[in-house]
């Protein structure tokens, strides 16, 4: 028995899984202990044939149970497992075990056929190529033959079996006829000769019964409501006047073409006879009358004898005969055999025998052609099913640079980093939802072959660089498992902080978003707001009166109150003087703040502000980048897992690359746009500001910028004694006063002695 050794994945505590007979008993361990106890078929970089026969019960999804029943069979086949842990695709036929022994007859078989040079050997591509040649030969080994792989007298008959019963695919997905199908057929002849030997007892009006059958199942209906009409009169003669119609319906219904027709629809056929007889010609004529005669006149006349009246019981007789022979045609037409009621005569027992011999020829191949298949099997786990323990109990491979997990669909290059892990997404909504509720950044990018097959969407977790960077719409190019190119673009981010620094200068990045979006709002809201005013303006310039001569002096007043406040240009102008005059004082108000504190001051409180907002999101960050899961990458996949996978620092910097220069490369530090530039302008005429304009803008702000920094600058020089005491007294004079008054206050003590004698 080997000893199970475990070791941890970043920070997941994982069985090692290095050979086979680890694997057998690995599988022993509780599923608790199992990273993953279900998967998806889709999204695996592997042979899609190997997730198919694992998936014993075809729901889509492999389970704990599946592996273990995959890895028990494979382990009693293999008696020499060294292919297995090689993941080899070419079984050696001395590793087969005494219960393998119809494997061995069939590899042995399939390279007798493929007339291969080595017989002690097999591979999955040999096993895959006399398994194509076996279905494109028409032998499945599920006894049933498709037309074509029949002899060209038999194909006819095979094609109206085909057409007669629900149809048949065989293994290679044709349709076909087995040997239970040709029996049906016997059994469905034999029963459509016994029912045509029964026609002439059915068909007691010979030729025209089905027809005559029809018209009285017409007109059932109508007849069977009449005599159950004259019974009831029978039984109570008042009843009658209630089978007429009221004079206030009829009222209602006049000049109404349709609520007439429907009044007399309810009418009966005729008057209700006690004696239970109708009368032809008391038929009314209501909705039924055109077809009640014809009836009458076609059927009923020459079946009974009688052209005046129709009896209940010869009504009877007539409806009996007719359920008869409606009866006689239903069961005809419910035989599946009917359609070949003409060619049935030319259809010999020895064609019928020669279909049944094919297919027992086919079926007699069924335990040959089902040794390929688990030989096929045995190979597919021999070569996989290692890898995929790995991927599934345990998943080293995923914190491994140089190998390749099972879950990986590729390399993603975008925006000058190397995005090496992604999962396949087939629903990028439930997908989100989920990882949107961790901490790790993630980029859902569509990929689009360039062979024009089928695109796909992944999912690509980002580790490093800023999340910033990246926007919906980006484009880039994707390396699948292969090594095939296909272009990218990004369809949707789920923005998380990818670094610390990042998540330190998010808050920033966010004022400063706000206040872009505010001031262009703003600015937005006053250009639509001056172009309104200057067109209110404008039409009133345009529409205004024209000007009447000068008023009175006292209708002076008068006028100039009537005169609309603040309207027309003058308007705009003074609303434009207030503005500016708000600005400026507000621009004042902070110069003046500004100016009263120090270069230190200012120092210190922006550094202050940026502890205050950025510790708190910083540490807020660190501890989001300490909880990246990528456990929830593969869950939004379909996966169902134990533990947690943790995206490490260290994993991190696998996961989003820069790759570096190469070794023997070196950067010239020259721009060589820089240098076409200067070219391009001794050839060009400038066209922007002067060499002195520019000179003159710069030194008005490097006064402005000293200026405000003037005090603690001459202070400094003062104290430095780089400035005579009266340069300082002339250009510090608030320093002069103290210093003024230190003087007198030190001449005072020498003074009162003097005063005292």
């Amino acid at each position: 028995m080997a000893s199970l050794i475990y070791r941890r994945y970043g920070g997941s505590l994982q069985v090692d899984i290095p050979s086979f007979d680890v694997l057998v008993e690995a599988i022993r361990i509780p599923e608790t202990q199992w990273i993953a106890t279900a998967c998806p078929l889709e999204g695996l970089s592997c042979d899609p044939r190997l997730l198919t026969l694992m998936d014993s019960d075809g729901n889509g999804r492999i389970r704990v149970a599946e592996v273990r029943t995959a890895v028990d069979w494979a382990a009693k086949q293999l008696k020499d497992r060294r292919g297995a842990d090689a993941s080899s695709d070419v079984l050696e036929l001395n590793a087969l075990s005494e219960e393998a022994r119809p494997l061995r007859g069939a590899a042995e078989m399939i390279l007798r056929t493929l007339k291969a040079t080595d017989t002690g050997r097999i591979s999955l591509a040999q096993v895959r190529e006399s398994e194509k040649a076996l279905r494109e030969a028409g032998q499945n080994g599920d006894g049933i033959i498709a037309p074509e792989h029949l002899p060209e007298h038999l194909r006819p008959l095979a094609q109206e079996l085909m057409a007669s019963f629900p149809a048949l695919t065989n293994r290679a997905g044709k349709a076909g006829v087995d040997a239970a199908l040709v029996a049906r057929f016997r059994e469905e002849r034999a029963k459509l000769r016994e029912h045509r030997e029964k026609q002439g007892a059915a068909f007691v009006w010979g030729d025209i019964s089905l027809d005559t059958a029809k018209r009285v199942r017409d007109v059932a209906p109508l007849l069977d409501a009449y005599f159950v009409q004259c019974r009831l009169v029978a039984a109570q003669p008042e009843a009658a006047a209630s089978l007429r119609l009221r004079a206030e319906r009829v009222e209602g219904a006049l000049g109404d073409v349709a609520a007439l027709g429907k009044a007399a629809g309810d009418l009966p056929i005729a008057p209700p006879d006690a004696s239970g007889v109708l009368e032809w010609s008391r038929l009314l004529r209501g909705p039924a009358y055109e077809v009640l005669e014809a009836f009458h006149t076609d059927v009923a006349t020459p079946m009974t004898g009688d052209s005046q009246r129709l009896s209940d019981s010869a009504w009877r007789g007539l409806a009996a005969k007719a359920d008869g022979v409606l009866a006689w045609q239903a069961q005809l037409e419910a035989n599946p055999v009917r359609k070949l009621v003409d060619t049935l005569p030319s259809v010999s027992d020895a064609d019928l025998d020669a279909l049944e011999a094919a297919s027992a020829a086919d079926l007699a191949l069924k335990p040959t052609l089902d040794a390929v298949n688990e030989l096929e099997r045995l190979v597919l786990y021999q070569r996989w099913l290692l890898l995929f323990a790995n991927n599934f109990i345990s998943m080293p491979n995923l914190y491994m640079p140089k190998r390749l997990a099972l879950v990986e669909k590729g390399t993603l290059i975008l925006g000058g980093r190397k995005y090496t892990l992604s999962v396949l997404v087939t629903n990028r909504a439930a997908h989100s939802a989920l990882t949107s509720l961790g901490t790790t950044c993630i980029l859902y990018v569509q990929v689009a072959p360039k062979d024009g097959t089928p695109g796909y969407e992944v999912a690509v977790p980002v580790t490093s660089g800023r999340s910033t960077e990246l926007a919906v719409g980006k484009r880039g190019v994707f390396y699948d498992v292969d090594g095939v190119e296909s272009d990218a673009i990004v369809t949707q981010v789920v923005r998380q902080p990818v670094s610390l620094w990042e998540s330190m200068t998010m808050p920033f990045a966010r004022i400063g978003e706000f206040i872009t979006s505010k001031v262009e709002g703003l600015a937005s809201a006053g250009e639509k707001t001056f172009d309104s005013t200057l067109e209110k303006s404008y039409t009133h310039a345009t529409n205004a009166p024209p000007v009447a001569p000068p008023p009175a002096a006292g209708a002076a007043p008068a006028a100039a109150a009537a005169a609309p406040p603040g309207g027309g240009l003058a308007g705009i102008v003074a609303a434009g003087g207030l503005a500016a005059a708000a600005l400026g004082s507000s621009f004042a108000f902070i110069m003046t703040q500004v100016k009263s504190l120090t270069l230190v001051d200012l120092i210190s409180a922006a550094t202050l502000i940026a502890i205050v907002v950025m510790a708190p999101a910083g540490l807020l960050g660190w501890l989001k980048l300490r909880r990246r899961n990528l456990a929830l990458l593969l869950e939004g996949s379909g996966w169902a897992l134990n533990d947690r996978l943790m995206l490490t620092p260290e994993l991190s910097s696998l996961v989003t690359r820069r790759p570096k220069l190469p070794s023997n490369a070196r950067v010239d530090r020259l721009d060589m746009v820089r240098s076409a530039l200067v070219r391009q302008q001794e050839d060009d005429e400038a066209e922007g500001a002067s060499g002195w304009t520019k000179l003159a803008i710069t030194l008005a702000v490097i006064f402005v910028l000293l200026w405000q920094v003037r005090i603690p600058l001459l202070t400094w020089f003062c104290h430095a004694g780089w400035l005579s005491q009266d340069t300082c007294l002339a250009v510090l004079p608030s320093q002069a006063e103290p210093a003024a008054a230190a003087a007198a206050a030190a001449a005072a003590p020498a003074a009162a002695p003097a005063k005292a004698p």
